[in-house]
């Protein structure tokens, strides 16, 4: 199995908690773009898709604000070595200039197993949007109360509840096991710190 790190606009940080999952999951690749000031949805999406094919092993993609919809724009052969797919606090490129090459957004059902993680106050993606994505592409819902960009500014370091929902589409493919070690030191498996609702 592998993780594949997505990263949004301007990558993610060292406190990120997709920063601290890469650095403790060994069966985890984090996506390196040329470009994460001014993002290109052909560049993006071509690295994204090679980072995929590349792998050996089934793959499940975590994904953060515009690399959700880098993966949702994924080709076809991309998207078929897809297991499953974390996809948190989805951008809204239509209404940011900078990220604007990215829209439309694909509105059509991914062909994996995906949970989509908003928040009720993403000042990045109004959660009705990610709703509608949440219907188009045939995500379960997890919907956090208050959860910002559920990024560092946000309060969102280690993230525990993230790495649960991570856990629970490893169980699909028997590989829950393999999370519990490299981040068990870190309390992820507490009970998650902000309210939620799934729908």
């Amino acid at each position: 199995m592998r993780f594949i790190i997505v990263p949004g606009w301007r990558d993610s940080g060292p406190g990120h908690w997709q920063s601290l999952w890469a650095r403790r999951l060994d069966i985890a690749v984090r996506v390196k773009q040329d470009d994460w000031i001014t993002p290109s949805r052909k560049a993006w999406v071509a690295t994204l898709a090679q980072t995929i094919l590349l792998q050996r092993e089934p793959v499940i993609i975590v994904a953060h604000s515009l690399g959700c919809i880098a993966t949702a724009h994924l080709p076809a052969e991309a998207s078929a070595a897809i297991h499953g797919a974390l996809l948190v606090a989805p951008a809204d490129p239509e209404r940011r200039a900078i990220l604007s090459d990215f829209a439309p957004v694909p509105y059509q059902k991914l062909p994996y197993r995906s949970v989509l993680v908003a928040s009720s106050n993403d000042p990045c993606c109004p959660v009705r949007l990610a709703g509608a994505y949440v219907r188009a592409w045939g995500s379960e819902f997890v919907r956090i109360q208050d959860g910002g960009h559920i990024n560092i500014e946000s309060g969102h370091g280690e993230w525990p509840l993230g790495v649960a929902l991570l856990q629970s589409l490893a169980v699909d493919l028997n590989v829950a096991s393999r999370l519990h070690s490299p981040l068990s030191s870190s309390s992820s498996f507490t009970s998650p710190s902000v309210p939620l609702e799934t729908v």
